[in-house]
């Protein structure tokens, strides 16, 4: 089944997200099909969660952090710039804890606490996926096309997150049995039951941007995840290993794109000893990668004579992906 046919069978499918390590061609691809698929007539919104993001460079475009940026009709591109949501992140905790404690200012142990828990790894990819929250709830896109980040960072975020999940359940448990208690001593001595406890409403709302976040990846009615792979041995090695990972989070894997493909024609023609090889060698890996996804090769795209930027360069790259890049 190629690309173009998964699409017209799978319409509620509207998170489309190309994962793979980096370098692969995950950008190319995300930019590539929200192009097709916004010549299709849908309102599409194109977006990257990986720090190193080139989707200015591609859309020829100054987009970091400037919101959903029009590139054409029915198409929006965005790059999220977790620096400036990691700084947002860090006001609403000092404000929750002035309101909550009634403070005049943050004390400064508490403040070099929000500063270096905002150093660690994981608030970047945190901060990140709070955004694409934010970005998908609001439902003003048919498709929203996510340039991930490489794919050791996804799978931190999806083993944190369900460590998290964990983790906010069991603290949750035992604020709840708390109340309980102080609701019994309340009504035994005949006092006002305790106020709202508001430690317990922050952790039951940071549990539920947790869920939210991690439930894109994982929704099966409306998510497909896509590998991007290239004939070499490492990545194939690589990818399989990373689609055991994440099968056991559950991720919806839709299929594999083989990219970078130098063209069969170039093995009857007089090349030099060095492209006569690398021809060799990628004709054992194409059958390798096909031995073992299978099926479940959904598109395959040739190496191209040059990087893809531009518009004229992206709709190459789609009709090579999906035909003729109109429908």
């Amino acid at each position: 089944m190629s690309l173009r046919q998964w699409f017209e069978r799978n319409g509620d499918r509207r998170y489309i997200m190309f994962g793979g390590k980096g370098g692969l061609g995950k950008t190319t691809f995300s930019a590539a099909t929200a192009y097709w698929l916004a010549r299709q007539g849908h309102r599409v919104l194109v977006f990257s969660v990986d720090p190193q993001a080139s989707l200015s460079d591609i859309f020829e475009r100054d987009i970091f952090g400037k919101g959903a940026v029009k590139i054409v009709d029915n198409l929006w591109a965005q790059e999220i710039d977790a620096d400036s949501n990691i700084k947002a992140y860090q006001q609403e905790v000092r404000k929750k804890i002035v309101d909550m404690y009634g403070f005049e200012h943050i004390p400064e142990e508490i403040e070099q606490y929000i500063q270096a828990a905002s150093a660690e790894p994981a608030m970047e990819e945190s901060a990140i996926f709070d955004a694409v929250v934010d970005i998908v709830v609001k439902g003003d896109y048919d498709y929203y096309i996510y340039d991930l980040v490489p794919l050791g960072h996804a799978l931190y975020y999806l083993s944190m997150a369900k460590v998290y999940d964990e983790w906010i359940n069991r603290i949750t448990q035992l604020r709840e049995q708390m109340r309980e208690h102080e609701e019994m001593v309340a009504r035994i001595k005949r006092q006002k039951v305790t106020e709202e406890d508001q430690i317990l409403h922050e952790l039951q709302y940071i549990k539920g941007r947790i869920n939210q976040s991690s439930s894109i990846l994982t929704d099966k009615e409306r998510t497909a995840f896509f590998f991007v792979v290239v004939p070499e041995q490492m990545i194939i090695l690589d990818t399989e290993k990373a689609t055991e990972l994440f099968s056991r989070f559950d991720v919806p894997i839709a299929g594999y794109v083989v990219n970078r493909v130098l063209p069969e024609e170039l093995a009857r023609q007089r090349v030099p000893p060095y492209l006569q090889n690398r021809l060799a060698v990628q004709s054992h890996y194409l059958e390798q990668i096909k031995h073992t996804f299978g099926d479940r090769l959904v598109g395959s795209v040739p190496e191209l004579e040059r990087d893809v930027t531009g518009l004229p360069m992206i709709e190459k790259l789609a009709a090579i992906m999906y035909g003729d890049g109109r429908g």
